[in-house]
Protein backbone atom coordinates (compact mmCIF):
# COMPACT_ATOMS: atom_id res chain seq x y z
CA UNK A 1 0.00 0.00 0.00
CA UNK A 2 3.37 2.28 -0.27
CA UNK A 3 3.25 4.57 -2.69
CA UNK A 4 4.43 8.31 -3.52
CA UNK A 5 3.90 11.12 -5.58
CA UNK A 6 5.53 9.26 -8.47
CA UNK A 7 3.96 6.17 -7.86
CA UNK A 8 1.12 8.09 -8.47
CA UNK A 9 1.56 9.50 -12.13
CA UNK A 10 2.64 6.24 -13.13
CA UNK A 11 -0.39 4.04 -11.96
CA UNK A 12 -3.29 3.58 -14.10
CA UNK A 13 -6.15 5.84 -13.34
CA UNK A 14 -8.51 4.54 -10.99
CA UNK A 15 -10.58 6.79 -9.13
CA UNK A 16 -9.88 6.35 -5.40
CA UNK A 17 -6.67 4.76 -3.88
CA UNK A 18 -5.61 3.94 -0.89
CA UNK A 19 -2.40 3.66 0.69
CA UNK A 20 -0.11 4.84 3.02
CA UNK A 21 1.49 8.35 3.28
CA UNK A 22 5.21 8.18 3.40
CA UNK A 23 6.38 11.66 2.12
CA UNK A 24 6.17 15.00 3.85
CA UNK A 25 4.22 16.49 1.07
CA UNK A 26 1.45 13.88 1.58
CA UNK A 27 1.71 13.78 5.49
CA UNK A 28 0.76 17.35 5.82
CA UNK A 29 -1.82 17.39 2.99
CA UNK A 30 -3.76 14.66 5.34
CA UNK A 31 -2.88 16.63 7.94
CA UNK A 32 -4.75 19.76 6.19
CA UNK A 33 -7.64 17.49 5.72
CA UNK A 34 -7.76 16.91 9.28
CA UNK A 35 -7.69 20.31 9.90
CA UNK A 36 -10.26 21.50 7.80
CA UNK A 37 -12.89 18.62 9.27
CA UNK A 38 -11.78 19.07 12.73
CA UNK A 39 -11.10 22.81 13.34
CA UNK A 40 -13.12 24.52 10.78
CA UNK A 41 -16.32 22.15 10.42
CA UNK A 42 -16.22 20.84 14.00
CA UNK A 43 -14.78 23.68 15.58
CA UNK A 44 -12.19 21.64 17.29
CA UNK A 45 -9.81 23.42 19.59
CA UNK A 46 -6.79 21.76 18.62
CA UNK A 47 -3.09 21.87 20.08
CA UNK A 48 -1.20 22.36 17.13
CA UNK A 49 1.71 24.66 16.38
CA UNK A 50 1.02 25.16 12.76
CA UNK A 51 -1.72 27.17 11.84
CA UNK A 52 -4.18 25.06 8.90
CA UNK A 53 -2.99 21.72 10.06
CA UNK A 54 -3.43 19.11 12.36
CA UNK A 55 -0.66 17.58 13.88
CA UNK A 56 0.21 16.65 18.05
CA UNK A 57 2.93 14.10 19.26
CA UNK A 58 1.44 11.09 18.27
CA UNK A 59 1.64 11.72 14.31
CA UNK A 60 5.34 11.06 14.48
CA UNK A 61 4.65 7.16 15.75
CA UNK A 62 1.64 6.21 13.48
CA UNK A 63 1.71 5.31 9.71
CA UNK A 64 -0.72 7.58 7.68
CA UNK A 65 -3.39 5.93 5.88
CA UNK A 66 -5.08 7.52 2.73
CA UNK A 67 -7.62 7.50 0.44
CA UNK A 68 -6.41 9.59 -2.76
CA UNK A 69 -8.38 10.67 -5.87
CA UNK A 70 -6.29 10.15 -8.77
CA UNK A 71 -8.81 12.18 -10.73
CA UNK A 72 -8.47 15.32 -8.51
CA UNK A 73 -5.32 14.51 -7.35
CA UNK A 74 -6.12 15.01 -3.58
CA UNK A 75 -6.43 13.23 -0.31
CA UNK A 76 -10.01 13.07 0.39
CA UNK A 77 -10.00 10.20 3.52
CA UNK A 78 -7.66 9.43 6.22
CA UNK A 79 -7.11 7.87 9.25
CA UNK A 80 -3.73 7.29 11.29
CA UNK A 81 -2.51 4.17 12.66
CA UNK A 82 -0.34 3.07 15.94
CA UNK A 83 0.36 -0.79 16.72
CA UNK A 84 1.20 -1.28 20.05
CA UNK A 85 5.27 -1.49 19.36
CA UNK A 86 4.91 2.13 18.35
CA UNK A 87 2.74 3.06 21.08
CA UNK A 88 5.52 1.39 23.58
CA UNK A 89 8.12 4.42 21.90
CA UNK A 90 5.34 6.58 22.30
CA UNK A 91 4.59 5.98 26.23
CA UNK A 92 0.51 5.22 25.42
CA UNK A 93 -1.83 4.52 23.07
CA UNK A 94 -3.64 7.72 22.42
CA UNK A 95 -6.63 6.50 23.90
CA UNK A 96 -4.91 5.90 27.14
CA UNK A 97 -5.50 9.91 27.33
CA UNK A 98 -9.25 9.59 27.79
CA UNK A 99 -9.76 6.12 29.01
CA UNK A 100 -8.36 4.05 32.37
CA UNK A 101 -7.61 0.62 29.44
CA UNK A 102 -5.95 -1.85 31.80
CA UNK A 103 -8.28 -4.49 31.50
CA UNK A 104 -7.90 -4.41 27.47
CA UNK A 105 -4.30 -4.13 27.21
CA UNK A 106 -3.66 -7.00 29.84
CA UNK A 107 -5.05 -9.15 27.20
CA UNK A 108 -2.72 -11.47 24.99
CA UNK A 109 -2.55 -10.39 21.25
CA UNK A 110 -1.47 -7.63 19.36
CA UNK A 111 -3.46 -4.40 18.94
CA UNK A 112 -3.65 -2.01 16.50
CA UNK A 113 -4.95 1.69 17.85
CA UNK A 114 -7.55 4.02 14.84
CA UNK A 115 -7.89 7.75 15.60
CA UNK A 116 -8.50 10.71 13.69
CA UNK A 117 -10.58 8.81 10.64
CA UNK A 118 -12.39 12.13 8.50
CA UNK A 119 -13.50 11.72 5.34
CA UNK A 120 -13.70 15.18 2.82
CA UNK A 121 -17.03 16.55 3.08
CA UNK A 122 -17.37 16.64 -0.43
CA UNK A 123 -16.70 12.90 -0.77
CA UNK A 124 -19.02 11.71 1.94
CA UNK A 125 -21.67 9.18 0.74
CA UNK A 126 -20.03 5.61 0.89
CA UNK A 127 -17.34 5.08 -1.46
CA UNK A 128 -14.51 7.14 0.49
CA UNK A 129 -15.41 5.19 4.46
CA UNK A 130 -15.87 1.66 2.46
CA UNK A 131 -12.56 2.39 0.30
CA UNK A 132 -10.68 3.35 3.77
CA UNK A 133 -12.65 0.50 5.94
CA UNK A 134 -11.50 -2.20 3.23
CA UNK A 135 -7.71 -1.12 2.99
CA UNK A 136 -7.55 -1.19 7.38
CA UNK A 137 -9.08 -4.50 7.98
CA UNK A 138 -7.07 -5.63 5.28
CA UNK A 139 -3.79 -4.30 6.65
CA UNK A 140 -4.75 -5.30 10.17
CA UNK A 141 -5.61 -8.98 9.48
CA UNK A 142 -2.48 -9.02 7.12
CA UNK A 143 -0.26 -7.89 9.91
CA UNK A 144 -1.61 -10.53 12.42
CA UNK A 145 -3.16 -8.24 14.92
CA UNK A 146 -5.98 -9.01 17.11
CA UNK A 147 -7.66 -6.68 18.04
CA UNK A 148 -8.35 -2.76 16.26
CA UNK A 149 -9.30 -0.34 19.28
CA UNK A 150 -9.83 3.43 19.07
CA UNK A 151 -11.95 5.97 20.15
CA UNK A 152 -15.58 6.53 17.82
CA UNK A 153 -16.49 10.31 18.34
CA UNK A 154 -20.30 11.54 18.62
CA UNK A 155 -21.11 15.10 18.32
CA UNK A 156 -23.76 16.37 20.15
CA UNK A 157 -27.14 17.15 18.84
CA UNK A 158 -29.16 20.74 19.86
CA UNK A 159 -29.94 19.23 23.15
CA UNK A 160 -26.71 17.48 24.35
CA UNK A 161 -25.48 14.39 24.29
CA UNK A 162 -27.75 11.54 24.07
CA UNK A 163 -25.67 9.19 25.75
CA UNK A 164 -28.73 6.79 27.11
CA UNK A 165 -30.14 7.06 23.53
CA UNK A 166 -27.19 6.13 22.04
CA UNK A 167 -26.73 2.69 24.09
CA UNK A 168 -30.64 1.80 23.76
CA UNK A 169 -29.52 2.46 19.66
CA UNK A 170 -26.73 -0.36 20.55
CA UNK A 171 -27.33 -4.67 19.91
CA UNK A 172 -26.51 -6.71 23.19
CA UNK A 173 -23.76 -8.16 20.88
CA UNK A 174 -21.81 -4.73 20.84
CA UNK A 175 -21.53 -4.27 24.68
CA UNK A 176 -18.66 -5.36 26.16
CA UNK A 177 -18.72 -7.90 29.09
CA UNK A 178 -18.07 -6.56 32.32
CA UNK A 179 -13.94 -7.98 31.94
CA UNK A 180 -13.67 -5.36 28.89
CA UNK A 181 -15.29 -2.48 30.39
CA UNK A 182 -12.79 1.24 30.18
CA UNK A 183 -12.88 4.17 32.54
CA UNK A 184 -13.56 7.20 30.61
CA UNK A 185 -11.38 10.01 32.51
CA UNK A 186 -13.68 12.79 32.21
CA UNK A 187 -17.48 11.35 31.86
CA UNK A 188 -20.18 13.15 29.86
CA UNK A 189 -21.15 15.22 32.66
CA UNK A 190 -24.65 15.10 34.25
CA UNK A 191 -25.69 18.84 32.61
CA UNK A 192 -24.59 17.92 29.11
CA UNK A 193 -26.56 14.91 28.99
CA UNK A 194 -30.27 14.56 27.07
CA UNK A 195 -32.56 11.79 26.43
CA UNK A 196 -33.56 12.18 22.82
CA UNK A 197 -31.22 10.88 20.18
CA UNK A 198 -30.63 14.10 17.80
CA UNK A 199 -27.10 13.20 15.87
CA UNK A 200 -27.62 9.25 15.32
CA UNK A 201 -24.48 6.96 14.92
CA UNK A 202 -21.94 8.17 12.78
CA UNK A 203 -21.36 5.63 9.25
CA UNK A 204 -17.83 4.43 10.93
CA UNK A 205 -19.39 3.54 13.43
CA UNK A 206 -22.02 1.74 12.10
CA UNK A 207 -19.35 0.06 10.49
CA UNK A 208 -17.50 -1.33 13.33
CA UNK A 209 -20.51 -2.43 15.03
CA UNK A 210 -21.93 -4.29 11.58
CA UNK A 211 -18.50 -6.46 11.93
CA UNK A 212 -18.97 -7.27 15.49
CA UNK A 213 -16.93 -4.00 17.83
CA UNK A 214 -17.25 -4.19 21.20
CA UNK A 215 -18.65 -0.45 23.05
CA UNK A 216 -16.75 -1.01 26.25
CA UNK A 217 -18.50 1.15 28.77
CA UNK A 218 -19.34 5.16 29.20
CA UNK A 219 -18.13 7.10 26.91
CA UNK A 220 -15.39 10.20 27.43
CA UNK A 221 -16.02 13.95 27.41
CA UNK A 222 -13.85 15.47 24.78
CA UNK A 223 -13.79 19.21 25.55
CA UNK A 224 -11.66 20.26 23.14
CA UNK A 225 -13.63 18.09 20.21
CA UNK A 226 -16.60 18.94 21.99
CA UNK A 227 -17.77 15.55 21.22
CA UNK A 228 -18.10 12.03 23.66
CA UNK A 229 -16.12 9.07 21.90
CA UNK A 230 -16.86 5.68 22.78
CA UNK A 231 -14.16 3.52 23.33
CA UNK A 232 -14.70 0.77 20.75
CA UNK A 233 -12.15 -2.78 20.55
CA UNK A 234 -12.85 -4.92 17.46
CA UNK A 235 -11.67 -8.92 18.20
CA UNK A 236 -10.07 -9.92 14.24
CA UNK A 237 -10.28 -13.31 14.53
CA UNK A 238 -14.64 -13.16 14.29
CA UNK A 239 -14.23 -10.63 10.89
CA UNK A 240 -11.85 -12.74 8.77
CA UNK A 241 -14.95 -14.84 7.00
CA UNK A 242 -17.46 -11.68 7.20
CA UNK A 243 -14.46 -9.57 5.74
CA UNK A 244 -13.63 -11.93 2.72
CA UNK A 245 -17.56 -13.05 1.97
CA UNK A 246 -19.24 -9.07 2.75
CA UNK A 247 -16.99 -6.62 2.81
CA UNK A 248 -14.30 -7.46 0.03
CA UNK A 249 -17.38 -7.89 -2.61
CA UNK A 250 -18.68 -4.98 -1.87
CA UNK A 251 -15.24 -3.09 -2.07
CA UNK A 252 -14.09 -4.90 -5.54
CA UNK A 253 -17.20 -4.03 -6.69
CA UNK A 254 -16.78 -0.06 -5.84
CA UNK A 255 -13.39 0.01 -6.77
CA UNK A 256 -14.66 -1.59 -10.12
CA UNK A 257 -17.00 0.75 -10.97
CA UNK A 258 -14.98 3.62 -10.31
CA UNK A 259 -12.64 2.60 -12.80
CA UNK A 260 -15.01 2.02 -15.43
CA UNK A 261 -16.86 5.60 -14.91
CA UNK A 262 -13.28 7.53 -15.64
CA UNK A 263 -12.27 5.18 -18.81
Amino acid sequence: MNNTNADLASKPAKKLECFMATTDTLIKEAQALRYRVFAKEMGAKLKTAAEGLDYDDVDSYCEHLVVYDNVNQKIVGYTRLLNQYQAQRLGRFYSQDEFNMDRILAMPGRFLEVGRTCVDPEYRGGAVLTTLWSALVQYALEGGYNYLLGCASITPGPSGFAVDAVYRMLDDKNLAPAALQVTPTIPVPQELRCLRDESGIPPLLKAYLRFGALICGEPYWDKDFNCMDLFVLLPLDQLKDRYSKHYMRDYQTSTELQHAAIL
